[in-house]
């Protein structure tokens, strides 16, 4: 990526973190601060989420998002949905209403609708470099685009000719937002939201949304998850670490460690943040890197921010004084 795609990038990053911090910082629930933090992920085109969202073989874009509250053990998620504008808001609003954990498609919608969130047209997700991706992808398959199902929004169409490939995108996320965090009061919590994979089958579901497989919460430990979905779906990733953390007692690195290694044998890939009780957190990786930041008193309330699998920035005993 160029200097100032590495700036844009952090500074989403940056942005997002502050956003969830800002909620803890005044005394606010650490539900709040994830779906906070999700949220402006969500609205930022270049992450994999919301409005920045890959599109599917069918050059539509469907998005899921899950969340979970540690002390309550509630959640909620919400998955093929294609005109909710933060799909995280909707997945709380599930877990709010006391009456289901999981909705999908226009009966998600329709409860999205009444419950008053913003429903957008689905060209509102159209983004060029997320196209681009999609018709790289028919490129590198030997194939185009399927012109009786793709997408045409104010006149953007699947048309495209070999010499007008297009430009690489490869540096942007194409993977799950997610943050995780620990409050005032000692509470955990979780929050998951993506696009899914580029060029995914219609009506593909991925870890996100799977409460358990890529999002889990309990009084213990908040785990976000990213990469291969349907590994992390078989595994159970998610609830797998938090089950090594608290009947196996291992340390919360250790045990994301432990699970991320066994997705890769497996055949799959991605990562996980991760936080305990005790404000000890890990952001593990099995690829290059990940895109990632944290935030604490401890760094004076400032994000810090990394992008390559080089830059060490929390130490693997860290720990944030919830009194603070």
């Amino acid at each position: 990526m160029t200097a100032l795609d590495e700036k844009v990038l952090r500074n989403g990053l940056f942005v997002a973190t502050q956003a969830g911090y800002a909620v803890l910082h005044k005394g606010g629930s650490a539900l709040d601060a994830v779906e906070a933090a999700v949220r402006s992920l969500e609205n930022n085109p270049l992450f994999n989420a919301g409005k920045g969202a890959v599109f599917n073989r069918n050059g539509t874009n469907q998005l899921e998002a899950s969340i979970m509250e540690g002390h309550t053990g509630r959640a909620g998620a919400a998955t093929q949905l294609t005109v909710v504008k933060n799909p995280i808001t909707l997945a709380k609003h599930v877990m709010d209403s006391d009456f289901h954990v999981f909705l999908a498609n226009k009966g998600a919608e329709d409860f999205a609708q009444q419950q008053g969130l913003d429903i957008v047209d689905p060209s509102y997700f159209w983004t060029k470099h997320r196209w681009e991706q999609h018709e790289r992808g028919f490129f590198a398959s030997n194939e185009l685009p399927d012109s009786d199902s793709t997408s045409d929004f104010d006149g953007r169409s699947s048309a495209t000719t070999m010499a007008d490939e297009p430009a690489d995108y490869s540096y942007l996320p194409l993977g799950t937002v997610g943050a995780v965090a620990l409050d005032s009061l000692g509470h955990l919590a979780t929050a998951t939201s993506t696009g899914g994979m580029t060029n995914k089958w219609d009506g593909r579901i991925g870890d996100t949304p799977i409460i358990g497989a890529g999002t889990w919460a309990d009084t213990k430990i908040a785990v976000s998850s990213t990469g291969s979905g349907e590994y992390f779906i078989r595994q159970g990733t998610a609830r797998y670490i938090s089950l090594r953390h608290t009947l196996a007692s291992e340390p919360v690195d250790k045990a994301c460690e432990t699970a991320i290694r066994e997705v890769k044998v497996a055949g799959g890939d991605g990562g996980v943040i991760a936080i305990d009780s005790q404000g000890r957190f890990t952001m593990t990786f099995g690829s290059d890197g990940m895109y990632r930041a944290y935030c604490s008193a401890a760094t004076d309330h400032e994000p810090v921010v990394g992008i390559f699998g080089n830059e060490v920035i929390a130490a693997e005993d860290h720990h944030i004084d919830v009194r603070a």
